[in-house]
């Protein structure tokens, strides 16, 4: 979602953009996850005209997708730094 709240991407970009995160992510698995996210209604999909080839189906995210978004990057930094200082030993003895 953090993805698709940076820009509007079509299946196979998002596929791409994230392998330039250092993120491997099949194109098989994109799919289904962007019509559970759909489905939830975190994300929307347009079809539009693509400047080659067939159409493309673009997603937005959502009002409720952004929120969700935020949720999980608040949930994501208390799980985060913990972990790093445990990790870091930032303090433990």
């Amino acid at each position: 979602m953090a993805v698709v709240a940076r820009q509007e991407v079509y299946g196979y970009e998002l596929s791409v953009k994230l392998q330039e995160y250092g993120l491997e992510v099949s194109e098989g698995s994109i799919y289904p996850i962007l019509l559970r996210l759909q489905k939830e209604k975190l994300i929307r999909g347009e079809m539009r005209q693509s400047p080659s080839g067939p159409n493309r189906k673009y997603y937005f995210l959502t009002e409720q997708g952004g929120e969700a978004l935020e949720d999980f990057h608040r949930n994501w930094e208390g799980i985060k730094q913990p972990v790093d200082r445990l990790l870091n030993r930032g303090g433990i003895e």
